[in-house]
């Protein structure tokens, strides 16, 4: 028995929950489908927008003041009219951005800042250089770059991908308006080498007992003290528990009289994975209908006088393809990383429906010399329409009820520009605004 709704999202990262939620504000019945848990429990947590527009900049693009020849971006909305007529931004428009920025505030609450101005901040991470973002967790708010209260940083020995002292030095000579200092600590109580991050973060969320009378979060509060001198706030990798974060927070704050702040880390990350947690709760107060963990195989269409339109797409559940039907479609499966995009030594294609993907016909064109040069194919996705449609080689949608966001859709280096999250809020927002308004 086929299952019907008004749109049917497939993806379950950033693009696919503001698809969806966007089109349930409109009054669709929408289900989502996603092939695995979201991507963003594998992402930073940090909602960037626009930090370095200029295709010509040739620095690190995590750099504190130099990704390119004109530096982070204080304004993000500022530098999208300057972007390639083909950029996501340009296709949807600078209030899109600004849409699916509020529709994002208005789904996580409390938990982000950053919503009270259209400047970007620089927030300090773990490689020891900032980041232009347009949102930020509460638990990272007192950690941003602009905040010239002294500070320390804090590594774990255990953590070996975080060198405390070593990104103090970076911050230090990257010219912040603070001074800096790192050191690195013993993680409170018995714990395995490789114990994982959520694992440790539980010890500090449920106060552990670690020893001798003492609990966690106090043998902590004890080995940093010793290297605060004039610290006024301290960052610690982001671990600072999962539902309780702001409770942690605050009880090392009190014991160590300066602000605690978290430092945003790579995969797994608890800010992501707070942040998914947080966008599914959104969704199904919304209404939203969900399948996870089976992908999209197949689907069936058929072919009018005057377009293709998508029947039904079919999940694979144990061997058996369970059919969903919808009147409209949003694909947000991703770019190259995600999967989204199957390649060859010979082309890339869109991996579900087979859209046409424009690239260099030479392979050879595929990137450049040098690890941050202008790749093209870091920009390789569909090309939509006004409403998210992915066009065909011929300029024309290839399905009259497709709509595509996120990483899949083409046309921006969303690394070189930090610019991934807000393209996945635009395009979303649009595709599952318009999929609505067609049902």
């Amino acid at each position: 028995m086929a299952i019907e709704s008004d749109v049917v999202v497939i993806g379950g990262g950033l693009a696919g929950a503001t698809a969806a939620l966007s089109a349930a504000h409109e009054g669709a019945h929408v289900h989502l489908i996603s092939a695995n848990e979201s991507t963003l429990r594998q992402a930073s947590g940090l909602i960037d927008a626009l930090g370095y527009p200029d295709p010509d900049g040739d620095a690190d693009p995590d750099g504190y003041g130099g990704a390119s020849a004109s530096g982070p971006l204080v304004d993000p909305f500022a530098g999208i009219e300057d972007l390639p007529e083909h950029h996501p931004y340009r296709v949807a428009g600078a209030d899109a951005l600004r849409e699916g920025l509020a529709l994002f505030d208005d789904a996580v609450g409390d938990l982000y800042r950053g919503g009270h101005t259209d400047r970007n901040a620089l927030v300090a991470t773990t490689s020891g250089r900032a980041k232009p973002t347009a949102r930020y967790p509460r638990s990272m708010a007192p950690g941003v770059v602009s905040d010239e209260r002294p500070t320390l940083l804090v590594g774990f020995e255990a953590d070996t991908e975080y060198d405390a002292p070593l990104a103090a030095e970076r911050l230090s000579a990257a010219g912040v308006p603070f001074d800096v200092a790192g050191a690195t600590v013993a993680f409170p109580g018995e714990h395995r080498a490789d114990a994982t991050v959520t694992r440790l973060a539980h010890a500090l969320e449920r106060d552990e007992d670690a020893g001798e009378g003492r609990t966690t979060r106090q043998r902590l509060a004890d080995r940093i003290r010793p290297h605060l001198g004039d610290a006024e706030r301290v960052g610690v990798p982001a671990m600072l528990g999962d539902e309780r974060v702001e409770e942690v927070r605050a009880d090392l704050s009190e014991r160590l009289d300066a602000e605690v702040f978290e430092v945003p880390t790579g995969p797994p990350s608890l800010p992501g994975i707070r942040l998914a947690d947080r966008l599914f709760d959104a969704l199904d107060e919304a209404g939203v209908s969900m399948t996870t963990g089976t992908p999209v195989v197949d689907f069936e269409s058929t072919e009018g006088a005057d377009d293709e339109r998508i029947d039904r797409v079919l999940i694979d559940r144990n061997g058996a393809r369970i059919p969903y039907v919808a009147e409209q479609y949003v694909l947000a499966t991703g770019g190259l990383v995600g999967k989204g995009l199957d390649s060859t030594r010979e082309r890339a294609t869109e991996a579900v429906f087979g859209c046409h993907v424009p690239q260099p016909d030479d392979r050879t064109d595929w990137s450049a010399e040098g690890a941050f040069a202008d790749h093209a194919f870091a920009r390789f996705g569909v090309e939509p329409d006004g409403t998210m449609r992915p066009l065909g080689s011929d300029g024309e949608p290839e399905y009259e009820n497709l709509r595509a966001a996120g990483g899949v859709v083409g046309g921006a280096d969303v690394a070189r520009e930090q610019s991934a999250s807000g393209v996945s809020l635009a395009t979303g927002l649009v595709a599952g605004r318009t999929a609505a308004e067609e049902t």
